[in-house]
C-alpha cells in the first residue's frame, strides 16, 4: 500500500513539473528586435510558436550579421527581402537551413508579418528556410471570392480537403479582406514574428526604384539590429 501511495506522489510531483515548465515556456516574453535603416526604424516582435527561427535570428541579430545589409529584393505590393550578405565583405558564410516551423492556420501571412525566404520545393521539399534570409510582408487586399478560389487551389496542390493547413480561419479571412498580405504563401514558407512599429518605412521601401532583378537602384542599407529591453 505503501509502494502505491508513493507512486501516486511521484506521478503527481511529475505531473505539476511539467505543468509548471509548460507554464514557463507559454509565458515566455516575446522578444523584439529594432531595424535601423536609411529610410527609417522598424521593430519586430518575435513569435514564441516558432523557436528554432526565433532564436537563429536573435543569434545573428546578437552577432552583428545583418549590419551593413541591403534589403536586395522589393517588390511593390508583395514583400521586401533581406539578409543577403554577398555583397558585405568579411562576412562568415552562412550555409545552413532550419526546420519548418509552418504554424498556418493560426500564424498566417498578413500585412506586416516576418518570414522565412527559403529555396523552392523542386529541391526542398520540406520548406526548410534559408538560415539567414527573411522577408516582411506587404501584399495587398483580397475578397472572399479571391480567397475561395486560392484555398481550393492550394489543397488540390498540397493538401487533402481535411486538412487546415491550407484553409484560411475566420480571422485569417477578415485580416486578408482588410488590412492584406500574401494569403498564397500559406503554408508553405515559415512566419516567425511581425511588426509593431515601422510599417509606414516597409512601405517606402516596398515602393522605391528597382531593376529587372527587383533590386532597389539606390541601396537601401540596414545600418544596424539590436534586441529591444
Amino acid at each position: 500500500m505503501r509502494i502505491i501511495k508513493n507512486i501516486f506522489l511521484l506521478l503527481l510531483v511529475s505531473s505539476l513539473m511539467v505543468s509548471c515548465a509548460t507554464l514557463r515556456v507559454g509565458g515566455k516574453k516575446e522578444q523584439k528586435i529594432l531595424i535601423r535603416t536609411t529610410e527609417g526604424d522598424i521593430t519586430l516582435k518575435l513569435y514564441n510558436e516558432t523557436p528554432l527561427h526565433r532564436d537563429n535570428f536573435i543569434k545573428l541579430v546578437r552577432s552583428g550579421f545583418y549590419d551593413g545589409t541591403n534589403f536586395h529584393r522589393v517588390i511593390s505590393e508583395f514583400m521586401i527581402q533581406g539578409g543577403d550578405t554577398s555583397l558585405k565583405e568579411n562576412t562568415p558564410n552562412i550555409d545552413y537551413t532550419i526546420p519548418a516551423e509552418i504554424r498556418t492556420p493560426a500564424i498566417y501571412h498578413k500585412y506586416g508579418v516576418l518570414a522565412a525566404a527559403r529555396l523552392g520545393d523542386d529541391i526542398n521539399p520540406e520548406k526548410t528556410s534559408s538560415g539567414h534570409q527573411f522577408y516582411i510582408v506587404v501584399g495587398k487586399k483580397f475578397t472572399d471570392e479571391q480567397l475561395d478560389v486560392m484555398q481550393a487551389d492550394k489543397i488540390v496542390r498540397f493538401g487533402h480537403a481535411n486538412d487546415s493547413t491550407y484553409k484560411f480561419n475566420a480571422q485569417a479571412r477578415e485580416d486578408y479582406k482588410t488590412i492584406g498580405g500574401t494569403p498564397h504563401l500559406d503554408g508553405n514558407y515559415t512566419v516567425f514574428g511581425e511588426v509593431l512599429k515601422g510599417m509606414d518605412v516597409v512601405e517606402r521601401i516596398s515602393k522605391v526604384e528597382t531593376n529587372e532583378q527587383d533590386r532597389p537602384i539606390e541601396e537601401v542599407r540596414i545600418l544596424k539590429m539590436r534586441l529591444v529591453r
